[in-house]
């Protein structure tokens, strides 16, 4: 039975079949898209894609998607959401930047970072420049002081309520504004708790999990990376040879040439970008590390003339050869062996 991967949609119904014993051809869109276009069948509506994928697997052209184990399922769930919870808080963190431009402009000489917690909770009670400036002093100092005793009190409440008094914000949608910015440090509080909680989550799972232990152990690494390892590459067992590896998460090279025209070798880019994300920021950090084996194999790559930017590609690749190596094996990080096991 053929079933085209339409990501949580379609999941009860996989299980569903699977459960009844059926032999179950997870299809992924793109390869029906293709098999379609190969026919020139242009037209695309429920009933006519029920038949392209009849026709693929009576074809014996369809390849069977992948399944992920309940493990990397668990891996994928959580490592999404922190993903989605993060941009959030960036999101928030800009618009309540924004909105801080037009209420008090002079709020961030007080708290360089607004989206800090006390700044928060100070932004929540008052939050614009008129706010404050009807605020009598002892009022705000006894307010700070119960927030950050160490830090803030009189001075800090002096401070603020004389700058907003000579606040030049623009005074437009005063009202509207605050009550926006309010709900957005709401926001922004709640999401970053919410975090707290879920990297607690992803921290027991990778302590549980015996194909975590070796690249927690790899200094280039942190737990959000291992995390993202683990939920993107998913089993290995299905890749025979370390380039389907390197193909899935497209750091594999795409040549494109034609008779005597060559065009310019690049990365396919092909699968998860996140991989290559991660990737390439622990291929950064590691050329800043001392003793790094991967940042003296990138200052070697460098050494030979080779461009800097490659250079970080192929530290890159290294990487997820070692990590590769790690999962399959359950071995521990030997950073001495890092050479042997990439290649040099």
């Amino acid at each position: 039975m053929g079933l085209e991967a339409t990501s949580r949609y379609g999941e009860n119904l996989l299980q569903a079949l699977l459960k009844r014993n059926y032999r179950v051809c997870l299809l992924h869109p793109a390869q029906m898209h293709a098999f379609a276009q190969q026919r020139g069948l242009r037209a695309k509506t429920d009933q006519l894609d029920a038949v392209t994928i009849a026709r693929a697997l009576l074809s014996g052209e369809a390849r069977f998607g992948y399944v992920p184990s309940e493990q990397v399922a668990t891996y994928r769930e959580l490592m999404r959401l922190q993903k989605q919870l993060s941009d959030d808080v960036v999101r928030y963190k800009n618009e309540i930047h924004a909105l801080l431009v037009v209420l008090f402009p002079a709020f961030t000489q007080v708290f360089a970072d607004p989206t800090r917690p006390t700044a928060l909770a100070v932004l929540k009670r008052y939050p614009s420049a008129q706010a404050i400036a009807q605020t009598e002093v002892e009022t705000l100092s006894t307010f700070l002081h119960e927030l950050a005793p160490r830090h803030y009190g009189r001075a800090t409440a002096q401070e603020l309520v004389g700058l907003a008094k000579a606040s030049i914000g623009s005074g437009v949608a005063v009202a509207a504004r605050s009550a926006s910015l309010r709900i957005l440090c709401d926001q922004l509080d709640h999401t970053q708790k919410n975090l707290e909680q879920l990297q607690r989550e992803i921290d027991q799972l990778l302590n549980q999990d015996p194909k975590a232990k070796g690249m927690l152990d790899v200094p280039e690494f942190g737990p959000t990376t291992v995390a993202v390892l683990r939920a993107e590459l998913g089993d290995l067992a299905r890749f025979t040879r370390i380039d389907q590896v390197v193909a899935y998460v497209g750091l594999d090279l795409q040549v494109k040439q034609s008779g005597k025209w060559k065009g310019q070798t690049k990365l396919s880019k092909h699968g998860s970008g996140r991989v290559r994300r991660i990737l390439y920021l622990a291929a950064l950090r590691s050329i800043h590390l001392d003793d790094s084996p991967f940042g003296a194999y990138y200052q070697r790559l460098v050494a030979r003339g080779m461009k800097k930017g490659m250079a970080v590609v192929a530290v890159m690749r290294k990487m997820l050869i070692v990590a590769v190596h790690l999962i399959q094996t359950e071995e521990s990080y030997d950073p001495g062996k890092v050479a042997v096991r990439a290649g040099n």
